[in-house]
């Protein structure tokens, strides 16, 4: 992974709806499908920040610290893959391209958005969303 950073979405999979606390934003429900949180990682380590939401996912670290840990870290969520924009700060600008999620202000506590997390039917179609949000946002 590039340690130099840039803008990442994670898009997740929920075979079956679940309920998960998530922070101070308090117990939400999942219902089964997909889902694509943006951020940044421009800040120290870059990149990093994907490998440590990956080690979350996979169970190998219990730390929750960001709104997306929480859905990560539950068992039924899947990380599917993980869409990448080096050197770009365009996070808000992804997240709004993508389409309305679950949970007001997930992952927006520090800006203007809604919510940084989407929710579409299939991984599939959220993964080829996601990608011409990175690209639509890397031109603009």
């Amino acid at each position: 992974m590039d340690a130099d950073g840039g803008t990442y979405t994670l898009v997740l999979e929920l075979p079956r709806a679940v309920d998960v606390t998530v922070g101070a934003l308090g117990r939400h429900r999942f219902p089964a499908g997909a889902y694509a949180y943006t951020g940044s990682a421009l800040g120290s380590g870059g990149f990093a920040r994907v490998d440590r939401h990956r080690r979350v996912a996979a169970g190998e670290h219990d730390t929750r610290h960001w709104h997306v840990d929480y859905l990560t870290g539950h068992p039924a969520t899947g990380l599917v893959t993980a869409v990448t924009s080096a050197g770009v700060d365009a996070e808000c600008a992804v997240a709004t391209r993508l389409p309305e999620g679950p949970v007001a202000g997930f992952g927006a506590s520090d800006c203007g958005c809604r919510s940084h997390l989407a929710a579409g039917p299939t991984a599939e179609e959220l993964v080829g969303t996601v990608r011409s949000a990175h690209r639509a946002a890397s031109k603009s």
